[in-house]
């Protein structure tokens, strides 16, 4: 039971999250009129509601589930408590009647003074008072089974209850899903009509990201070469920065807070995951993220997620800004942006701002690039923020 209820909280804990973000979805990709945002956005917000509706709706499902197992174990426990209830009362009413008649046919007195001897006379007194507190005991285990009987079935009617609630919130969540997966469907076959004009956009836009990550790599490559030229090394000699003993300290504070630093903007969702995908438009396209794409508010500050050392601030022709902070030889880099509030080799604090994110005016969408580098391979940004 005690494993039940545990595994209970986490799937409750795990719901509200996914309840929240379906809130932070609906109200910063859902807010906006539908003729600001080009159909290749809402398709791609559609199904990424999609998605974490069905996840709401297979964590409901494992509660109800569970729900019933511990209804069932509960029920079980109440008719073997009932069942042991009724043998003590029985037990109890025919030690009363005894206890009545012997009683009435002799006094307790009686009893000790019709002894033959000392010792059986002591036997007797030992023998009544065991039999008071045996009365005593039972009557006591009644109560104590008749309490627990009530609390069980306290504890039953409102499983019942918060099942009842789960399975209309499932229902509703249901319907609200058939909604967004009629309405993708409807999208989807818009697009079709027209899916190498479609098809055309995508690819030019993960051509456009794959150009600028490459001068990301490059500024890299030759801030590496310059940390070994500046130590009396071989430029080429080393894959990694050469560390001052006390940027080795800032590395090994960021690492150890693997898994818990904060996001770089404080609302926003994950739009585009890390890694090798293929598009929600066309299938046939392999899209490549070297980070994270985080939706979030018109204008919203960017801050840093760890104490560093800016390293370049740089932009494209006809691009927006992109910085870079290092922390040791671990590199943050915050992609589209619309204003910079920091220069390069500023120090710079955790959560500091340091820019805003770029709104694009043809859709309404703000979206924040994310990656992290450790020196010139890439992580996974998802995995070094907080959950």
């Amino acid at each position: 039971m005690n494993a039940q209820s545990k595994k209970q909280q986490e799937l409750e804990a795990k719901r509200q999250t996914i309840l929240k973000e379906i809130q932070q979805i609906n109200n910063l990709l859902f807010t906006k009129k539908k003729e600001e945002k080009s159909i290749i956005s809402t398709v791609e917000d559609l199904n990424y509601k999609v998605n974490v509706r069905k996840n709401l709706i297979k964590v409901t499902n494992d509660q109800a589930n569970l729900l019933t197992r511990e209804i069932n174990t509960n029920q079980k426990q109440i008719s073997t408590l009932r069942d042991q209830l009724k043998h003590l009362k029985e037990d109890y009413a025919a030690m009363v009647v005894k206890s009545y008649k012997s009683k009435s046919e002799q006094s307790r007195v009686m009893f000790l003074l019709s002894s033959e001897n000392f010792k059986q006379a002591y036997k007797r007194l030992q023998y009544i008072r065991q039999y008071t507190d045996y009365q005593e005991e039972q009557g006591e285990q009644i109560k104590l089974k008749t309490e627990k009987l009530q609390v069980l079935n306290t504890e039953l009617l409102q499983q019942k209850k918060d099942k009842n609630k789960l399975i209309e919130e499932n229902r509703l969540a249901k319907q609200k899903l058939e909604e967004d997966v009629k309405e993708h469907q409807k999208l989807m076959a818009s697009v079709r009509k027209n899916m190498s004009s479609y098809a055309s956009q995508i690819k030019s836009k993960q051509q456009e990201a794959d150009r600028i990550d490459r001068e990301i790599e490059k500024l890299i490559r030759e801030a590496i070469a310059a940390s070994n030229k500046k130590a009396g090394k071989s430029e080429t000699a080393s894959k990694g920065f050469s560390l001052t003993p006390e940027a080795k300290a800032l590395e090994a504070k960021f690492e150890s807070n693997k898994g818990r630093l904060p996001w770089p903007v404080p609302t926003g969702v994950v739009k585009v995951k890390y890694g090798k995908q293929r598009s929600l438009i066309d299938n046939t396209i392999e899209i490549n993220s070297n980070g994270i794409r985080i939706a979030t508010d018109k204008n919203t500050r960017v801050r840093t997620v760890f104490n560093g050392q800016v390293l370049a601030v740089q932009s494209t022709k006809n691009g927006n800004p992109w910085i870079l902070i290092q922390h040791g030889n671990y590199i943050t880099v915050y992609k589209n942006l619309s204003k910079v509030y920091v220069s390069k080799g500023d120090r710079v604090t955790t959560n500091q701002d340091i820019g805003e994110v770029f709104t694009d005016p043809s859709n309404g969408e703000s979206m924040l690039s994310f990656a992290i580098y450790k020196d010139s391979k890439f992580q996974d940004p998802s995995v070094w923020i907080a959950r």
